[in-house]
């Protein structure tokens, strides 16, 4: 008996074995808006300005440095103009075998480790977080009727994590920008 050997080999059990195959599910396609574009009152610019002018008068009074000034104003026009622009509405697509589709741009599900779910007030958002350490993470809108099917299709491929709203986006959205 100990002298019996298996009539296969490991590798060979291996090799034999067929690869397990996803059901193939039909891509999700919907249109959204590619950020949250929030209405400011007459008093948010007022209190900008305000601060803006702030900056300008440390500079004047404590750091006597034209270049901070400088540095001042062109990001205040940076930011008013930014946060003046409409966003665009976009097309996404996302497949389990291709990846999601934002316009013409494909982002493959292999370059992400998880994805998690943000309620932002009444809008809902995809968070796809990379595998690479300092790559950005890529957020995506989602209308309510859509969001069962893109959860199953990221199920199906990339774990699910609860996200939250890190100190920054906490911030960026108390200030509105």
């Amino acid at each position: 008996m100990a002298d019996e050997q298996p009539t296969e080999n490991p590798e060979e059990i291996i090799q034999q074995a067929t690869p397990v195959v996803l059901p193939e599910t039909a891509p999700v396609t919907w249109s959204a808006q590619e950020y949250v574009h929030l209405d400011r009152s007459p008093l948010w610019f007022v209190i900008f300005a305000i601060i803006i002018l702030g900056f300008i008068a440390i500079d004047f009074f404590f750091l006597k440095s034209w270049t901070f000034s400088v540095l001042v104003i062109v990001m205040a026009a940076a930011v008013i103009v930014y946060i003046n622009r409409p966003p665009r509405i976009l097309t996404y697509g996302l497949s389990a075998q291709q990846g999601l589709y934002i316009g013409e741009k494909l982002y493959h599900l292999n370059d992400f480790r998880a994805f998690g779910l943000i309620q932002d007030g009444e809008h809902n958002s995809i968070m796809l977080i990379p595998v690479k350490r300092f790559a950005p993470g890529v957020s995506v809108y989602f209308p309510e009727e859509a969001g069962e099917e893109i959860v199953d299709i990221l199920g199906q491929r990339l774990p699910m994590e609860n996200l939250k709203l890190d100190v920054v986006d906490v911030i960026v959205r108390k200030l509105r920008l």
